[in-house]
């Protein structure tokens, strides 16, 4: 039997392709192993998967403000590295994949360190900080934008396209609908997703703009943990916190999508044919990776963007009338997208890979 060894987290970006690799793997009797934090959602969403060893380690935060915590960050991961180290050379894995986070850091360089090959996964357009310091641990590098190539090397890097969950290709939207509980009454649904970092801008100008929005809209809104309003109530709009299991058959039955612009969202919508407004962090929140994201989707035609500095609950209601109003233009657009098998790609890399 071949063993995995899968790493990264910090946001639900740096899972989703772990997630979608996970069962096909499985089913190709591989067995699998997890490393990431102890208190980050990568914990959280690989416990619904069967048959997953989780080890959690100590890891460092790339924070963008002073915090005395930044000084004490080098040596957590130092101590990462070498918790990672013992559990690879427990588990002794044929293969590495690691889709980045800092927690992702540590364990691709204790590979290295036992002699493991690595295959990083890079979502974004720019690598981010932890797939640059990884990078030159890794022995192959898979990237979703080809643009990606030319920031890395051409020696390491594979473009294998976007990876979809096979899971959100089965959505029903009957099932959305028996979930949610809001009526086929004609009204075309809109989703709000603010994603697991910075959505609280994003929750307060829904809410303000929630009267308008639900003359025309069924607004189904993920608003993030700890941000629900119980104080907002309408039969045209329901709110969660987080939905998992769930959300294929929400997205089926979703007609546009405003989302933050992480990379791994923005594909599926694309893949699923959902016009979206895109809302990217700013360079204060980010390191600017979800702007050249929405900026790329932007020029191919596929969504209208929002900058958050011009976010309010005016410019929401504006850029969602938009949306709906060039709803076929938007879908022209993406139906000459042409999907890639990007998950069998990927698997084929890990069989190719993988040590023996």
């Amino acid at each position: 039997m071949k063993n995995i060894v899968f790493t990264g987290g910090g946001s639900a970006g740096h899972v989703t392709v772990n997630i979608a690799l996970i069962p096909k793997l499985a089913e190709k009797g591989w067995s699998t192993t997890y490393i990431g934090s102890s208190d980050g959602i990568e914990r959280r969403l690989v416990s619904e998967l069967p048959q997953v060893s989780y080890y959690p380690i100590s890891t460092g935060k790339l924070r963008r403000y002073l915090s005395w915590q930044n000084v004490k960050d080098p040596f957590r991961v130092v101590k990462g590295i070498f918790q990672a180290y013992r559990i690879i050379k427990q588990e002794k894995p044929d293969v590495v994949f690691s889709k980045g986070g800092f927690v992702s850091v540590p364990v691709v360089m204790a590979a290295w360190m036992n002699k493991i090959p690595v295959i990083i996964h890079e979502s974004d357009i720019t690598p981010g900080l932890a797939n640059r310091l990884a990078s030159p641990f890794a022995t192959v590098i898979c990237t979703t934008f080809p643009e990606t190539a030319q920031a890395i090397g051409e020696k390491k890097s594979r473009y294998v396209g976007a990876v979809i969950r096979e899971s959100l290709k089965k959505g029903c939207a009957e099932r959305g609908r028996s979930f949610t509980g809001l009526p086929d009454n004609g009204k075309p649904s809109l989703l709000i997703m603010g994603g697991s970092l910075g959505a609280r801008r994003i929750n307060e100008a829904v809410r303000q703009a929630l009267p308008e929005l639900t003359k025309a809209y069924q607004v189904i809104h993920i608003c993030g943990k700890g941000q629900l309003d119980q104080k907002v109530v309408s039969s045209e709009y329901r709110q969660y916190e987080y939905v998992n299991e769930q959300l294929p058959d929400i997205l089926a039955m979703s007609d546009f999508v405003i989302s933050r612009a992480g990379s791994n969202s923005i594909f599926e919508f694309l893949y699923l044919r959902k016009p979206m407004l895109l809302i990217p962090l700013t360079k204060q929140q980010s390191r600017g990776d979800q702007l050249l994201n929405a900026a790329s989707f932007e020029r191919s035609g596929y969504c209208k963007v929002l900058l958050e500095e011009k976010l309010n609950s005016e410019s929401l209601l504006a850029s969602v009338q938009d949306i709906s109003r060039n709803k076929q233009t938007y879908l022209r657009s993406m139906n000459r997208y042409d999907a890639q098998d990007a998950l069998t790609t990927v698997y084929k890399i890990i069989i190719e890979t993988a040590k023996g």
